[in-house]
């Protein structure tokens, strides 16, 4: 007897495969799940609807409810145009698109462009893949309405995705992400998406290509935003860079910047330069991970370069590996946005540059080394919940309580980094400008990424972050997170490893309580499944499931104080793998 989800998974690929909304192939293809009986893959693409996540949808292309398709791509696309319409009455509407190197990525941004122009809404789109970044600026260069960008960021070659861009050129954040999924839900019927064909919409100018304008004025603010440019300008063949795009979006623009800036020499991974949905030569895009670094460490290594600079498929991350002492020395991304901040703070500060009412944003999840860093330069910090979409809500939030600030930087550990205020999300080209002026600056001074490091943490403090990511796919592992959430939401011993308990926050109830005093307050930020457990030796760890992708995240952070530098990293490794090793035990048992 079937369970009750594969009875309601079978239902609903019953109803595609009859629906003539569905073009005749793809009913094909599911009547063919539903006569072979395949109980499993109908039940993981009809249990549910594609849900919208972080700022959009995302999850492995393919047929079904729950699939990224172009069903559902004209779904999302109606939900945002149905929103813009009713807050935007008597206006003309404009929204720009991009995509990314992912399958079918232009497609989908022509399905959107064609269901926008069904609702008499114009786009602009760029005429070839761009990254996240750009297309940010892009709504605010021709002060768009909103802005779709194709992509699934550094998952998997078998996902893609779509996110949503409001006027801000932030990702959507409350109340409109809260309206744009109610929109979305809203729609029950594919034959009420409004769409004109593309070529029919591109005649009628409903449609339009980005002017190069926008891309040169994108260049000009990052090079504005440069602390050191003269010296980039004059010395910048002295750095050998090693950049890969790692089949994504980032050649041109990366290679742009550099070659504006100064940076003669640069060795590009040939393999991994052009796009390729494939990701052929990692098993992973992103990044964040060393092994998708490989083919330009060996390069490094080849060439004795300084510095490896990777970016992910939409280009919004940015990896560092630094040639140190003959040795490869993956930056995670704490280090990097670490050294990024004390650059910027330090040279504004020898250079007379820093404004009034500095500001730095982070997010709580990120080093807490960096507000040590920026308090101790006067600048003040703002933390967050994950995502730079929320850095963006607070920059929104600030303006209209009229706070008074001058933004300078904001950052997160999962490699995103951003030094201009043209945009607010993260930004991989303007990371690839910097890191590389970071590293100059260094190797002027006789120092490596690595040592500029040390120093760091001889000036301010050591501190030690350990990110963990634990895959659970599926409904079972959706299932088996929600479990191990529910465990540390309700875990009451007041001691982890030895160390005690003083501070256990939940940012979906939105309380903090002191577990010294007994007291409870209430969080600032918005409701939020995460939780912080906080310690005696000022050590702490946060956890949350991911936004966008089947995993559970906890990160970790230690801060040693005692010893010299080579003892207290001993210390905080030894101690963030005994946390490891306890937070494995816990979540097998779950």
């Amino acid at each position: 007897m079937k369970s009750p989800m594969e009875q309601l998974s079978t239902q609903k690929a019953i109803e595609w495969a009859s629906n003539a909304y569905i073009n005749q192939q793809d009913r094909m293809a599911i009547q063919t799940l539903i006569d072979n009986n395949e109980s499993a893959e109908i039940i993981e693409c009809f249990y549910k609807d594609l849900e919208f996540g972080t700022g959009g949808l995302r999850n492995i292309i393919g047929l079904g409810s729950n699939r990224v398709n172009i069903y559902n791509i004209r779904k999302a696309t109606q939900a945002v145009a149905n929103v813009l319409r009713k807050t935007h009455t008597n206006k003309e509407i404009m929204v720009t698109v991009a995509y990314d190197s992912r399958k079918y990525s232009e497609d989908f941004a022509r399905e959107v462009c064609s269901v926008f122009a069904g609702n008499n809404i114009k786009t602009k789109i760029y005429r070839e893949l761009k990254p996240v970044p750009m297309l940010s600026y892009a709504i605010n260069f021709y002060k768009a309405d909103a802005g779709i960008m194709i992509t699934a960021s550094h998952n998997p070659k078998q996902y893609n995705g779509y996110k949503v861009y409001w006027s801000d050129s932030a990702q959507l954040t409350p109340p409109y992400d809260h309206i744009v999924i109610n929109a979305y839900n809203d729609i029950t019927d594919f034959n009420t998406i409004k769409y004109m064909n593309y070529d029919e919409a591109l005649s009628k100018k409903l449609i339009t290509f980005m002017d190069k304008d926008v891309e040169d004025s994108y260049f000009g603010k990052l090079l504005e935003k440069s602390l050191n440019l003269k010296m980039c300008k004059e010395h910048g063949g002295e750095l050998k860079i090693v950049y890969t795009a790692i089949h994504g979006t980032g050649n041109l623009p990366c290679n742009e910047i550099l070659k504006r800036m100064g940076f003669t020499s640069v060795t590009n991974i040939e393999e991994q330069a052009k796009p390729d949905s494939n990701f052929s030569t990692v098993k992973l895009p992103n990044p964040e991970n060393p092994e998708a670094l490989n083919l330009a460490t060996k390069k490094m290594r080849e060439i004795n370069a300084d510095i490896v600079l990777g970016t992910d498929p939409d280009t919004d991350r940015l990896g560092v590996v630094v040639n140190h002492q003959g040795k490869n020395e993956f930056l995670n991304g704490n280090q990097i946005g670490t050294i990024m901040i004390y650059y910027i703070l330090e040279n504004c500060k020898i250079q007379n540059k820093m404004p009034k009412n500095p500001l730095v944003l982070k997010t709580i999840v990120t080093s807490n080394l960096q507000d040590v860093i920026a308090k101790s330069y006067n600048v003040r910090v703002e933390n967050t919940l994950t995502g730079f979409k929320w850095m963006g809500k607070r920059i929104a939030e600030m303006e209209e309580q009229k706070i008074p600030f001058n933004f300078l930087f904001a950052t997160e550990e999962s490699f995103g980094y951003l030094n201009h205020e043209y945009i607010r999300d993260k930004d991989g080209v303007c990371a690839v400008a910097l890191m590389s002026e970071v590293a100059l600056w260094a190797k002027k001074q006789g120092m490596t990424l690595i040592d500029l490091l040390n120093k760091i943490y001889e000036i301010f403090g050591f501190s030690y972050e350990l990110n963990l990511s634990i895959d659970y796919e599926g409904t079972k592992g959706s299932e088996k997170i929600d479990r191990i959430m529910e465990f540390f939401r309700n875990y009451r011993e007041n001691q982890i490893c030895g160390d005690t308990i003083i501070v256990r926050e939940d940012y979906q109830s939105k309380t903090t309580k002191n577990c010294v005093t007994n007291e409870i307050l209430p969080l600032t930020q918005p409701a939020s499944n995460v939780i912080g457990i906080h310690f005696k030796s000022n050590n702490a760890f946060y956890i949350r499931p991911s936004g966008t992708e089947p995993k559970i995240k906890f990160y970790i952070m230690i801060q040693e104080k005692s010893g010299d530098l080579k003892t207290k990293k001993e210390k905080a490794l030894a101690k963030a793998s005994e946390i490891e090793k306890w937070i494995r035990v816990i979540c097998d048992k779950q």
